[in-house]
């Protein structure tokens, strides 16, 4: 049996710390893992401008109301699960991740909380624990899967050497240059075709 791991950012759905940085116009919010290979380092920048700028759950949760997935998303989503079991491995929040849930047939998604304090202030972040993405794909792998994996930034290479197979999915060119062992997909229906390729199945 195979599963295919899939990043949610980027992948499947906009960024959303960059379309809140639209709306703020905050423009050092619009930084991502594409750019700063650290997450902690990157959340912690992160939580110090929410701060600044008094900025709280409900601001990023009314940005998160106007975004949709990427187009061709939910079709390659689908096109997936009827040919994989599909797990969704993301250092998002569920604080964040439900509208996107509900518009993508609610997809079975590991990701991070958010310590919100009584005034609605984000105060911190938990992470489910460290590499949660390779970890994820390696607890799979010891229940006998076999994993194909795909994400578009630095957060999601280990999880893409762990798997069997990783695949790139419209990575900026640093993250090429810097993993050219991985193939690179820049559209929905190259990666069906690199997803059917890694799959040992007649696809």
């Amino acid at each position: 049996m195979e599963i295919a791991c899939l990043d949610l950012e980027g992948v499947l759905i906009p960024e959303v710390w960059i379309n809140v940085a639209e709306r703020t116009g905050i423009e050092a919010l619009r930084a991502t893992t594409r750019d700063i290979p650290d997450y902690d380092q990157l959340m912690r920048q992160r939580l110090a401008i929410l701060d600044e700028h008094n900025l709280g759950i409900r601001d990023i949760q009314e940005v998160i109301a106007t975004m949709k997935p990427l187009d061709g998303a939910t079709a390659c989503l689908s096109w997936l699960r009827e040919r994989f079991q599909v797990v969704i491995l993301s250092d998002t929040f569920y604080e964040f991740a439900e509208p996107f849930m509900r518009q993508l047939g609610w997809p079975t998604l590991l990701c991070h909380k958010l310590v919100i304090d009584q005034r609605g202030r984000v105060a911190d972040y938990a992470l489910r624990q460290a590499d949660p993405k390779r970890q994820s794909v390696r607890a799979f792998q010891q229940l006998k899967y076999r994993c194909i994996a795909t994400g578009d930034s630095y957060n999601d290479t280990s999880m893409l050497d762990q798997a069997e197979s990783g695949i790139l999915f419209c990575p900026p060119q640093n993250v090429i240059d810097e993993f050219p062992q991985f193939p690179v997909a820049n559209d929905y229906e190259a990666l069906q075709a690199e997803f059917a390729r890694a799959s040992l199945r007649d696809i």
